[in-house]
């Protein structure tokens, strides 16, 4: 597994090894061991959820507050999506920065979004199968949300057009980083 660095130290991509032959491939997904010694400490993973979506539908930015904020290693499994990871620890000296990596059936990469981050993804093929794994069960009273299109943010989501982007009816309400409650 290669462990690839990004612009915000806590957050990682994964990238499998990918063994094929004439009868097809296979990888190793996840392993405890390596994933743990990348990030630097045990992590528990209580919960797997999976998402399809079309062409230009933005899920995000969302996290979970304590006691329930969840860490999470995600990867599409079909298609294409632009994943998103935003720094909302007040205290970081990263607080408000954001990374993004590309994320398909085809380069097979993993990205692990901490707990303290928000997360979104916008689908850029036709369609995309998502899975999520998550180090803390979901409840709804420690949700919270940012708008996607934060201007204090400046997220940069490819190949979609502002006016294409299809929202949840909460991700179109969500607040902007200045107003959203958010981690110490």
């Amino acid at each position: 597994m290669n462990v690839i660095a990004t612009a915000l130290p806590e957050v990682l991509i994964f990238e499998p090894r990918v063994f094929a032959d004439e009868r097809g491939w296979f990888m190793e997904s996840y392993n405890q061991a390596v994933f743990e010694k990348a990030v630097g400490y045990a992590v528990h993973f209580v919960q797997d959820n999976h998402s399809y979506s079309m062409r230009g539908v933005l899920r995000g930015l969302h996290f979970q507050l304590h006691p329930y904020a969840q860490g999470k290693l995600v990867r599409a499994t079909q298609g294409r999506v632009w994943d998103v990871a935003v720094d909302i620890r007040k205290s970081s000296p990263t607080f408000g920065k954001w990374v993004g990596a590309e994320l398909s059936a085809e380069n097979r990469r993993q990205f692990w979004i901490p707990p303290g981050f928000a997360h979104g993804f916008i689908t850029l093929s036709e369609t995309a199968e998502f899975l999520y794994k998550t180090t803390a069960l979901y409840n709804k009273e420690s949700e919270g949300a940012i708008a996607w299109n934060d201007p204090q943010l400046g997220v940069q989501w490819p190949e979609i057009a502002p006016a294409d982007v299809i929202l949840a009816a909460k991700d179109a309400a969500a607040p902007l980083l200045k107003d959203a409650r958010l981690f110490d």
